[in-house]
This record gives structure tokens, sequence and C-alpha cells, in this order.
């Protein structure tokens, strides 16, 4: 790959409003843009004395239209190695699937974000596995937003999913830490989806990916006039889910005057736009979700204690994936049933060999990063289960030692052997085991004892001598 200060990225589009705007934002993070306009410049450029120092492509599927597919795959042709990102304003997985097996390397669906933008170049351009790939697409796929979609057995997760689900029924804010792509949003969901307020509005606001000079009218809306610009009044989010639920994400970058304004509007409970000259009493749940542990954050003096108090009377943690590798196995089989349901793809199993490897990999991404490696060893698999043989640059990244513990024995998602090579005790195993049993049944325990072949008596005296908290 180029130098940073020498990456040039050929951006293929006819709009020059949207060609202004990639190639100011790719400029912030030290690349070089060279935009053509339509499919023959692009592929003559590839000869060219720029073309051979490309290190990216970012194909607009307008300007070839239908013929998108056939054209990433002549770009491919000619230089193999080059990573092909496609721009769309399609959702459809039949043509994300289409773009994939022609070589595109990410597809973003338009407005794309300036950050998700930068990763995807990013991660393009390095030989890291890609942990925000396709996460626009896999996220759309369908889910129910309630409990039962939480697949996971482990304690941390288990105790989670109970203190969620028994707030569930309030409405006085919750705070929901953990780590990005570790299913922070979808929990949140799920709380909406129990609460009194399910029938009315949600609404959910990435506090990361809206500008700083924005996210003030976002959130308290404006008066026409209150500042240059301002041609029109706005209602903001706040106003707008009167009655019904709030979701910031990414709250740990909210701009400290704008802390001050969201802990009054937490403690009054009211809400005054910009440049209006009174307030409006609004009654709205606000859900917090932070990537990092904002007690720590508040602690440093990076950001409001009397916010951090007021916004965490109810907090609860999400453990990383790496900290769960006993539910890899109920999370794979879950997402491959979801994504052979989307057009182009079909039912796919997965072998034990396969996740064992998931399981040795520590996921940075979290459950995000999995369900969008498994949609691209979904994509191109040619058997009937999806294999080690499927997840290539996986096993390079283990067998260099991802996690440092040496080779990992695993059965079913189940660890048999410890790091030394020795058994582990039959009790840890037969814990991991009624886990993962939870897991794949969903806590329906009925269904777990019966598929264990024992008892329910049995099953929760198991449980309170294991320690493991069934609650949901």
């Amino acid at each position: 790959m180029a130098d940073c200060d020498q990456r040039l990225v050929m951006l293929i589009d006819d709009e020059p409003a949207q060609s202004r705007l990639i190639t100011a934002l790719a400029a912030r993070e030290g690349w070089r843009t060279l935009v053509v306009r339509d499919a023959d410049a692009a592929i003559a450029t590839l000869g060219t004395r720029q073309g051979m120092l490309l290190s990216a492509i970012l194909l607009d599927q307008w300007v070839p239209g239908d013929d998108a597919c056939n054209l990433i795959a002549e770009l491919k042709s000619r230089r193999p190695a080059l990573p092909i990102l496609m721009l769309t304003t399609s959702a459809s997985p039949l043509l994300a699937v289409e773009a994939m097996r022609a070589g595109a390397t990410d597809y973003l669906i338009k407005p794309v974000a300036p950050d998700r933008l930068m990763q995807a170049l990013r991660t393009a351009t390095t030989r890291e596995t890609p942990r925000a790939e396709l996460a626009p697409l896999t996220e759309k796929l369908a889910a129910n937003p309630d409990f039962d979609a939480m697949i996971g057995a482990s304690p941390g997760f288990r105790s989670a999913l109970a203190i969620a689900a028994k707030s569930a029924r309030g409405h006085g804010p919750v705070l929901i830490e953990g780590e990005s792509g570790s299913g922070k949003e979808m929990l949140a969901r799920a709380i909406h989806a129990a609460s009194m307020r399910a029938k009315l509005p949600l609404r959910i606001i990435n506090v990361g990916t809206t500008p700083p000079n924005s996210i003030e009218s976002v959130l308290f809306g404006h008066e026409k006039g209150a500042f240059a610009g301002a041609f029109d009044r706005q209602i903001g989010a706040i106003q707008h889910c009167d009655g019904g639920t709030l979701m910031l994400d990414e709250v740990d970058r909210l701009p400290e005057p704008i802390q001050h304004r969201l802990l009054e509007a937490l403690t009054r409970g009211d809400c005054r736009p910009i440049g209006a000259r009174h307030s409006f009493r609004v009654d709205v749940r606000f859900l917090f979700a932070a990537n990092f542990a904002l007690r720590d954050l508040a602690e440093e003096g990076h950001f409001l204690p009397e916010l951090y108090q007021a916004m965490s009377a109810v907090a609860l943690t999400l453990p990383p994936l790496r900290e769960r590798s006993g539910d890899i196995g109920a999370l794979a089989r879950h997402f491959l049933g979801r994504i052979g349901e989307q057009p182009g793809l079909r039912p796919l199993g997965i072998t034990d060999g396969a996740l064992a490897l998931l399981a040795a990999y520590d996921w940075p991404g979290n459950v995000r990063q999995l369900q969008a490696v498994l949609f691209r060893a979904a994509v191109f698999c040619d058997g009937d289960a999806l294999t080690c043989d499927d997840f290539p640059q996986l096993a390079d990244l283990v067998s260099q030692g991802s996690r440092g513990n040496g080779p990992v024995h695993e059965s079913a998602g189940i660890t048999l052997f410890t790091a030394d090579g020795n058994l582990r005790p039959l009790e840890d195993i037969e814990g991991d085991v009624i886990r993962l049993a939870i897991g794949h049944y969903r806590g329906r325990m009925t269904e777990v004892a019966r598929r264990l072949g024992i008892g329910r008596s049995t099953l929760y005296r198991k449980l309170s001598d294991l320690g493991i908290d069934n609650a949901a």
C-alpha cells in the first residue's frame, strides 16, 4: 500500500456535488481523489501512470446502473488486488450479494456517514479483518425487536438482559454501556418494544455521526431565523418523541454545552428550541448508549458528572463478544438462519471446526462484526455448510495468535481443553452446555430440559449449583 500521504482513490461518479463532498472527506484522511465520470474512463485510467498508483476504487452504482456488477468484475479482472467499494441508494440484499460475488470489497448505502466512508477506506487498504463491513446491510436483516431476539447465555449477558427487561416497565432513563457492535441499539429497541410506550415513536440519534454544530438543533429544534441558515422552523428530536422514546447513541461524544442543555431537559421535563422564548413540556423516555464507561469519563472531567448521575439511575453493561465465546455457536446459527432467508442466498449449516475458529478470534467489532463476516462467507460458500475454508482471513489472524492463548479445541462452541492442553473440569463443561442450550432455545426452560434429557427440577437445581442466572 502507498504511504499515507500518497494514497489515491478513483471515484467513478457523474454528480459534481457528491464528488466534491467525497473528495473533501477523503482529503481529511490524507487521500487524493481522482474523479472519472463513466465506466470507459475508469477502465482507461487503470492503464495510466496515475492508475498504477491507485489504492482503492469508489464506484457510484448510479453511473453504470444495472451494469454495475459487470463493471466491478471488469475492474477486478484488470486489477485483482485493488479494493472496490460500491455506493448505492439500494438496501437490496440481492444487489449486495451480486456486487460481492463480482468482486466488491464493501457496500455503502447512501447517504453514507463520513465516519463510515473513512472506516471503509481504511479497512479496504489494510489487512485488518473488516469491523463495519456490510453493517448498513446486515443490520437491516429482519429481527423481532424484543428480548427473545437477544441470543446468548453467558452470565454477564443474561444479567444485562434481566436488568433491561425489568427497566422496560418503567419510565426513567436507562444507560446501556458496551463496546461498538455489542448490541446496544438492539437492546434499546427491545426495551422500547416491551414498554408501555411501544406504540409510540422510537427515534435513535447517533451523536458520533451528527456534526457537532448541528447536534443542538437536531435534539432541541430551532425557530426560523434563530441562526444563519435557519430558513424554516425545525422540531427537534426531543419534542418529536413526546410520549415516546428517544435513544442517544454514543452519548459519550456529546459536546459539553449540549450536556448542560440535556441535563435541564432530563431534570425539568421540558425542551426549549434554539431561538424560542419559552419551553415546551415533554414526556420522553430517554435511553442512552455509550461505547466507553461514562463513570470514568465523568471522574476524569470529560463528561458532566451531574448528567451522568441523572442518566444512570438504571445502568447496565453488555459484555464484548470475546467474553462470551460460548454464545458464538448459537449466534452463528441464528444469523445464518436469517441470512439464508435473503434473496440470492440459501440456508447453510456450519461445522464444529468453523465454530471453533470463530470462537478463537477476539472479535473487536463484536456481534455486528460476526454477523458481517458470516454474511460474506455465506455469499461465497458453494457447499451446504460453512467450514474453516470459508474464513481464510480469519484463519490467518487466529494462526497469528489473535488471543495469544494458543490452539483452541472446541465442539459446537464448547471449549473442551484449557490453554495448556488439559481437559477442563466436567462441571465447567456442563455449565457451558447448559448456557449454550439456554441461548439456543432462547430461555425456554421446558425445551432446554427436554433437549438435555433431564427434568425441569433437575435443570433448575443445576442452574442453582452452577450459579447460572437464567432470568431474561
